[in-house]
């Protein structure tokens, strides 16, 4: 009975979460603890709803209540003040659950039905969830760039981040290998910051449906599950017409069993947004072959490697 209320509340945890988020309560709480009547005061929040909200998610480990309606960070909620886990819980409990709401067996991803344009359109005209995405992105780079390095690149590549948002990713993997230079390539109206980019990285404009830059390894992270077969074949044959050396694609591998599994949650996610999904071993393997790359390594820190077919 306990798991199952759980799972019905989730909904609640979400939107309690981006509430949070969106108030800046983590932030504020990154010094010592604050009473829920000064927080709601600095961003013009109605004390009660969010003592009721905080005091909710301290139920749950996220925040404390130290004293009466006075509250502090946990190890939980700290996670919120860093690497663009803020804006995360605002998309997962802003556009995201709004269409997670209207999810039905149809087939169709609901993101459009509920906002009238399909998810990276939209984006593209709302300048504000855009930096929020590029931003949530951002989250557990550090695990990205382990997953890199653990294929072993050179370090004197010209990498190729394809649909690399703010290029935060190449940064990091270029501050990493000093003879490496990188290209960011992704849509225009990304939010970015090029004077911090340096010497070594430049910022191309251009959809990878059209075409992408010539490099030694193109990098996708976390791109391909966004779209379905159709889309994503596309998206791998366009890379291939420019490929150098080799693919590294930064993705979840579903495994098979009933074990927790984050990926097949994330698999819904993407069935809501954008018709994606996550993959199996066997769907990335067909998937590459189909498109011209040859699978080499499925590693287990999660980056699949390929390289051209002759």
């Amino acid at each position: 009975m306990t798991d199952v209320w759980d799972a019905l509340r989730g909904g609640l945890v979400t939107r309690a979460l981006a509430l949070a988020a969106e108030h800046g309560v983590a932030h504020a709480l990154a010094d010592g603890p604050r009473s829920v009547d000064e927080l709601a005061a600095r961003r013009g929040a109605d004390a009660d709803v969010l003592y009721r909200v905080l005091r909710a998610l301290a139920s749950d480990g996220i925040f404390a209540e130290v004293e009466p309606r006075v509250f502090a960070n946990t190890d939980a909620s700290s996670t919120l003040t860093a690497d663009g886990w803020d804006a995360f819980a605002r998309l997962f409990g802003g556009p995201w659950l709004q269409a997670v709401a209207a999810l039905d067996a149809s087939g169709e991803a609901p993101f459009p039905r509920v906002f009238g344009d399909e998810f990276w359109s939209w984006l593209g005209s709302h300048p504000e969830e855009r930096a929020l995405f590029d931003r949530a992105m951002e989250q557990n780079w550090q695990r990205r760039i382990e997953r890199i390095d653990a294929v072993g690149l050179r370090g004197d590549e010209l990498v190729v981040d394809v649909g690399g948002g703010n290029g935060s990713l190449l940064r990091a993997l270029l501050d990493r290998h000093p003879g490496m230079r990188g290209i960011v390539f992704d849509l225009p109206e990304t939010v970015r910051d090029e004077p911090s980019f340096g010497e070594r990285l430049t910022f191309v404009e251009g959809s990878f449906f059209d075409g992408v830059p010539r490099g030694d390894v193109h990098v996708l992270s976390t791109i391909i599950h966004d779209w379905d077969d159709e889309a994503a074949l596309r998206i791998l044959r366009t890379v291939r017409a420019s490929a150098g050396e080799r693919l590294l694609l930064i993705e979840s591998i579903i495994q098979p069993g009933n074990e927790p599994s984050g990926a097949k949650w994330l698999d819904l996610l993407m069935l809501v947004i954008s018709a994606g999904r996550e993959r199996t071993e066997e769907d990335w393997r067909s998937l590459l072959e189909e498109s011209g790359w040859e699978p080499v390594a499925f590693h287990e820190a999660g980056a699949i490697e390929a390289r051209p077919c002759p």
